[in-house]
């Protein structure tokens, strides 16, 4: 990967995120890694270009290790669950020292940080008739300091810890506090920074997905998700549905990780966004009768297969559609084949007053996340007038009827349309 030190990259970024708030939660076993030192120096670099950064950071890694000193057994490590008064104290001792860690590898990079106590919460109560006693919930942000100490370039250091109006102390999950500061602040990204590459599924890391695709797959039961991962996962879509736009998650102990992450089209891990294709939705039974009208135009000059409107109804859920000022004018289908691991994109179709808008690209972009998250290897198409379209575009090979799946194929045979089958790996 090329280094994204390179200026001029990094350049083409700053207007965008100039004066604007980064919230970066960094899980405690990062802090505890080789790579801590150059993750402080690439928060060095954000703030010489004038990015506002507030760090949040965990304490799980130190409270196992201090408990395991002490000869406590933690009720809980991570803010989540039960927080008996031992690990209350434990958890106290362990966030002080990586604040202390993190204000000193700030003071290194010649930045200024302090500890704050901007998190007010109160207690979580008794959750399905179990006492939750000193785990806590987030009540507010205390955001008047918060935007203070960023005005004067002080770098904010939060911890996993909440105090109430009494000056009593509850433990919090650090990964939802920090997005109640990205929402509190209006950060235009939240960062997690985790053991972890990104989001895997079935072993491949996935680049990025919009809410609804992040909801489907936490709901899958095949998703193979870690425990770290899906509790980052669902913050981040509480995250989005805030108003958060974009959230990251990323390996901390990679190095160049965050700016890659930060200035590149690419980046290093998986990203979780509001909506990266603005217009572009499941298609819902009230779109049949404009759907039905958009594809009846790709099917009168025989760019598409005939399909009933009552077989477009039967297959709602598999569609996807592209709006403009809320008029559907592309739209897509994405069958899955689970058995196989495959997945067909179907029905691609722009309406002609909508051509050469790169509406047809970001709809096989669409479909190739969605495919990737419900666990296809391959994404094949049938195509009889677009072929060259979707192997310089959408990076398809050719292929053969063998490829398809079986149901698939007899469908093919019985069809006679011959259609060029088009293929590509996930």
């Amino acid at each position: 990967m090329k280094q994204l030190t390179d200026l001029r990259e990094i350049l083409h970024y700053v207007p965008r995120f100039r004066d604007r708030v980064f919230v970066i939660a960094i899980d405690g076993s990062i802090v505890a890694s080789d790579n801590f030192t150059n993750l402080m120096r690439d928060i060095a670099i954000l703030r010489s270009l004038s990015i506002e950064v507030v760090l949040v950071h965990g304490a799980a890694w130190q409270v196992t290790q201090l408990a395991e000193r002490l000869s406590v057994t933690p009720s809980s490590v991570d803010g989540i669950g039960i927080t008996d008064s031992a690990t209350l104290e434990v958890s106290q001792l362990a966030a002080m020292r990586v604040t202390q860690e993190i204000l000193e590898g700030l003071a290194q990079m010649d930045l200024r940080g302090t500890a704050s106590n901007a998190v007010v919460a109160h207690p979580a109560g008794i959750l399905r008739g179990v006492d939750q006693q000193w785990t806590g919930k987030v009540e507010r942000i205390d955001t008047g300091m918060l935007t203070l100490m960023l005005k004067h370039d002080i770098v904010p250091v939060l911890t996993p810890l909440g105090c109430d109006g009494e000056g009593r102390t509850y433990r919090l999950n650090s990964d939802t506090v920090a997005v109640e500061v990205a929402k509190a602040l209006n950060a235009v990204k939240l960062i997690f920074l985790s053991s972890e590459p990104g989001v895997r599924r079935n072993g491949t890391l996935i680049r990025q997905m919009n809410t609804s695709e992040a909801e489907l797959l936490l709901k899958s039961e095949r998703s193979g998700l870690n425990v770290d991962i899906a509790s980052k996962l669902e913050q981040a879509i509480r995250a989005a549905k805030l108003g958060v736009q974009r959230i990251h998650i990323i390996d901390g102990q990679s190095q160049e990780g965050l700016l890659a992450e930060v200035f590149s089209n690419e980046g290093v891990g998986t990203l979780i966004h509001t909506n990266e294709y603005q217009s572009i939705r499941q298609a819902t039974k009230r779109d049949l009768l404009a759907l039905y009208g958009l594809l009846k135009q790709g099917m009168e000059t025989d760019e598409l297969l005939h399909r009933s409107r009552a077989e477009i109804e039967r297959q709602i859920q598999d569609f996807f559609v592209f709006e403009t000022d809320h008029h559907i004018v592309a739209c897509g289908a994405l069958h899955p084949y689970p058995q196989e691991q495959k997945a067909e994109l179907a029905c691609l179709y722009v309406s002609e007053r909508t051509e050469n808008q790169g509406m047809g690209v970001k709809l096989m972009q669409y479909a190739e996340n969605r495919a990737r998250i419900l666990g296809a290897k391959t994404l094949f198409c049938l195509s009889t007038q677009a072929i060259n379209y979707f192997v310089s575009k959408g990076g398809f090979t050719l292929g053969t009827p063998d490829d398809l799946p079986p149901a698939r194929r007899a469908v093919y045979d019985r069809s006679g349309r011959k259609s060029q089958v088009l293929l590509k790996s996930l």
